[in-house]
């Protein structure tokens, strides 16, 4: 393995990876597939070589498979994919697809010999579903497990945004949702990156424009380069009702929008990753520092209605990747990776709800409503209420 050496280590400047996605780090393939009359999907993150793992779960009403396996106390404590997928617990049959599907290739746990190998496949949901459900699903159930299949077998380097696979129904407060990633390479040859399905309660923006709360770890235009002004941007208060509004429809006629808040019934899950050799327990604090990206880019964030759950891959003792070295050095290393996982959490949420298309009669996608709200601005308006 290469050792990280602090050599030269002043006059590098952190950048995305050539792809700007979990894909930058070697070692991991990524899959889509949805179904555009159920308005869900699933997404496969696939690792090349067993990957260690970790996971983190902060939100009220998680739906997961395989995260005690990840435990580091437990005996596995690593993975052969991970699944995101729509559907909430509906979904989570999804995982089932993919751990056949990796078995019949002779992937995962060798228990004994002549006996099917076991693939290790946790998973995460997000809830998705409405009257376009019901009909979609049909006699077969639910198209999840199907899906996950197709996913698997698409799975390669690309990096794909919006609204696709787990993010294809995906609700972000009043605006709708997506998938989204990120990467940045911290130090020569140190890569860290993430995968999210935004489909939390909160709202990713300010109140009163389209400014994304994640804006400060924004690199480059990668979600529309939009700074707010110079104006103070409380939080959103907390109504007198005692109601918990999600987003602000920061363009909407009628103010912010009730979501219709139920436990699980939103959420954000992803996967971070980096090509460091970590073990894991430091997965799962990677995977625990990590959550603050959801923090910076949610307003609220860890809701008792989300889900919030994020996986953390370390592919760096099956590709080589970097050492972080001994004692305090290596958790100061440790403390950097989680730190720039955070932030790339942030941007990835950001990107997936820029990058997301909307439905017919469901909540307005960012670029339209950010669209009408600067053309308003140009005319001295700050939004259409302020027109009437």
């Amino acid at each position: 393995m290469t050792a990280i050496r602090p050599d030269g280590a002043a006059s590098w400047r952190p950048r995305p990876g050539p792809l700007n996605g979990l894909t930058d780090v070697p070692g991991l393939l990524v899959g889509n597939a949805h179904c555009d009359a159920a308005r869900t999907g699933v997404t496969v993150i696939l690792c090349e070589s067993p990957a260690v793992a970790g996971a983190d779960v902060r939100g009220g009403g998680p739906g997961t498979r395989e995260i005690e396996a990840l435990a580091p106390e437990n005996l596995v404590g690593a993975a052969d994919a991970v699944v995101l997928s729509g559907g909430s617990a509906l979904g989570l049959g999804a995982a089932d697809a993919v751990a056949a599907a990796l078995s019949a290739r002779g992937r995962g746990l060798e228990v004994a010999p002549g006996h099917p190998r076991v693939p290790i496949v946790p998973a995460a949901i997000l809830y998705d579903l409405g009257p376009h459900s019901a009909a979609a699903f049909g006699a077969d159930g639910p198209p999840h497990p199907a899906l996950a299949r197709a996913a698997l077998e698409a799975a390669d380097r690309g990096v794909a945004l919006g609204s696709v696979g787990a993010g294809r129904g995906a609700v972000a407060g009043a605006l709708k949702g997506g998938l989204g990633a990120a990467s940045l390479e911290i130090a020569p040859g140190v890569m860290v990156a993430a995968l999210v399905a935004a489909n939390p309660v909160g709202s990713v923006c300010m109140p009163g424009g389209p400014w994304f709360w994640a804006w400060p770890f924004e690199i480059g235009d990668e979600f529309g380069g939009l700074a707010p002004p110079d104006l103070p941007c409380p939080p959103a208060p907390i109504p007198e009702d005692g109601k918990l509004r999600g987003g602000w429809a920061f363009d909407a006629p009628d103010g912010p929008v009730d979501p219709g808040s139920a436990p699980g019934a939103n959420t954000a899950v992803g996967v971070v990753a980096t090509n460091a050799a970590l073990t894991a327990a430091e997965c799962r604090r990677l995977a625990m520092m990590a959550q603050d990206g959801l923090a910076r880019a949610i307003r609220p964030a860890h809701t008792p209605f989300d889900g919030d759950t994020l996986f953390a891959l370390s592919s760096g003792a099956a590709t080589g990747g970097p050492d972080l070295g001994s004692g305090h050095a290596r958790a100061a290393r440790l403390a950097a990776l989680g730190s720039a996982a955070a932030d790339c959490v942030a941007r990835a949420v950001a990107r997936g709800v820029h990058a997301a298309a909307a439905d017919p009669g469901g909540p307005p996608a960012w670029r339209e409503v950010a669209k009408n709200h600067l053309g308003r601005a140009k005319q001295g308006l700050a939004s259409p209420r302020d027109a009437s």
